[in-house]
């Protein structure tokens, strides 16, 4: 039986060495929370590494993880830190084994200083409704 798996790896720039410090409390209070949910959603990785500077948080899957929860974690990052602008990042989907549903992938938008998504797309979504246009004509 084939096991599916959601992977990313992407940076959030929270600006000051002492944001990002307070980042990892508020991933902490976040894991905590999410670990009392019927069923948790699959955390993601977070660090702070030389090669991609002090105020850079690398956040990406151990093996699976899910968007949403990284969603959440980086629109308290920019409500607590005063984020502005857009960051996105994207994620692909994969079976354990060969399956025809077995691959996916997406990409989200956030605008920083709102909080709100600016645009999200799902690979699989995309592709069906580009072969229901082809049944139209």
């Amino acid at each position: 039986m084939a096991e599916y798996f959601t992977r990313f790896s992407c940076l959030l720039d929270v600006g000051t060495i002492e944001n990002a410090a307070r980042a990892l409390d508020i991933y902490n209070d976040l894991v905590a929370q999410n670990a009392a949910e019927e069923p948790p959603a699959e955390p993601f990785l977070l660090s702070i590494e030389p090669e991609h500077g002090p105020t850079r948080l690398w956040m990406r899957d151990p093996g699976t993880a899910d968007p949403q929860l990284l969603i959440t974690f980086v629109t308290r990052c920019a409500e607590t830190f005063g984020l502005a602008g857009r960051w996105g990042f994207q994620w692909v989907g994969v079976a354990s084994e060969a399956r025809i549903d077995g691959f996916s992938g997406g990409a989200h938008i956030l605008d920083l200083t709102t909080g709100q998504t600016v645009e999200w797309m799902s690979s699989g979504r995309w592709l069906a409704d580009r072969l229901a246009l082809g049944d139209a004509s």
